[in-house]
C-alpha cells in the first residue's frame, strides 16, 4: 500500500467514526424532546401554534436533517477508505 493510499484510508475512518458519532449524536437530540410530555403551560401554549411553528417541529426537523447530513459525510468515508484501499 502506498502512502497516499494509507492517508486516504485513514482519513475515510477518521470522517467514517466521526461523522458516525456525530449523526448519532444529533439523532438522540432530535428524539430527546419527544420522550416526555415537558411543562404543561408550554405544552399548551404550543399546541395552539402551528403545526410547523412549533418549537419541538422545528428542533426535531433540524437535528434530523444534520443527523441525515452527518450520515451522508460517513457514507463518504467509507467510500474514501475504500478508494484508498483499491488504489493502494
Amino acid at each position: 500500500m502506498t502512502i497516499l493510499g494509507l492517508v486516504a484510508v485513514l482519513c475515510g475512518v477518521v470522517a467514517a467514526v466521526g461523522a458516525t458519532a456525530a449523526a448519532y449524536d444529533h439523532a438522540r437530540q432530535a428524539v430527546g424532546p419527544l420522550r416526555h410530555d415537558g411543562e404543561p403551560t408550554r405544552a399548551a401554549i404550543e399546541s395552539a401554534r402551528p403545526f410547523a411553528a412549533r418549537t419541538r417541529v422545528r428542533l426535531f426537523a433540524r437535528h434530523a436533517a444534520l443527523a441525515v447530513a452527518w450520515l451522508a459525510v460517513a457514507l463518504y468515508g467509507l467510500w474514501l477508505a475504500a478508494a484508498g484501499s483499491v488504489a493502494g
